[in-house]
């Protein structure tokens, strides 16, 4: 896979990079990065020599059809693990576990924080469940990782990708083993996670909301959908109008 998609990546993109040499050689760590497009878990896993193994929900294993068991054997191959995310507090459960065992077996095990994709190209509120609760479980180094400019390759609605130089920023690894057996102290996790939000925002320029992504994405459709209601209503409201005053004129 680092042949046949990380080479063409590379080729077409040419990504820039900052900070390889904060990757180790060899055994585990995390790399908890920003989230701004679909192609972050390809650009990240193409520039490194070693693999890096993401979480990925279930239906993209479970598709039926050729189509799906195609998608499903590109995600294996990009080393990404299925996680069920029917339920909120098992599909937590199930990420932290398939994390661990990833860094046990003394590989890199990429996470997002922000939880989704950022929806207006800011940095939220990291989740503090998933990446604090993994590093302290394992004292596995925490290594804060930013992407940059990767949603302006493919915006919405966009079907063919532009051909631009995003970038990669890696930095100095995390040490959090002075929490170790802790990690189900709500207060250690939140502080965890924000130290690592704070070097990615350091690392990537953005400006950093407050609140979790999921909770703005809601609020934009929220948004979309109180302004499409009041845009219908306008209209149906001109349709009435129109038809009183052509009553009023076939009266007349």
């Amino acid at each position: 896979m680092k042949v046949a998609i990380g080479g063409p990546l590379k080729l077409g993109f040419r990504p820039w990079v900052e900070g390889l040499e904060n990757i180790p050689a060899e055994g585990p760590a995390i790399l908890a990065s920003n989230h701004l497009s679909f192609s972050d878990s390809f650009f990240l896993p193409a520039v490194l020599d070693r693999k890096v193994t993401f979480i990925a929900k279930a239906e993209y294993f479970t598709t039926p059809g050729v189509k799906g068991k195609l998608t499903a054997a590109f995600f294996k191959g990009v080393g990404q693990l299925p996680v069920d995310r029917s339920g909120s507090r098992g599909a937590g459960e199930a990420a932290i576990k398939s994390g661990i065992e990833v860094l046990e077996r003394g590989e890199l095990f990429g996470i997002y924080p922000e939880g989704t994709r950022s929806p207006d190209g800011r940095l939220y509120r990291g989740k503090p469940g998933g990446l604090a609760r993994v590093a302290l479980a394992t004292g596995a180094p925490v290594i804060p990782v930013a992407m940059i400019d990767t949603e302006k390759i493919q915006p919405p609605g966009k079907v063919l990708p532009k051909l631009m130089r995003p970038g990669i920023r890696i930095g100095e690894p995390l040490d959090f083993t002075r929490y170790q057996g802790m990690e189900h102290d709500r207060f250690v996790l939140r502080a965890v996670t924000d130290e690592v939000m704070y070097e990615i925002m350091k690392l990537s320029g953005q400006e950093y909301v407050d609140m979790y992504a999921t909770a703005a994405k809601r609020q934009i459709a929220d948004a979309a959908k109180a302004e499409k209601a009041e845009k219908d209503a306008q209209k149906e409201a001109l349709k009435e109008t129109q038809k009183a005053l052509e009553k009023e004129r076939g009266g007349s």
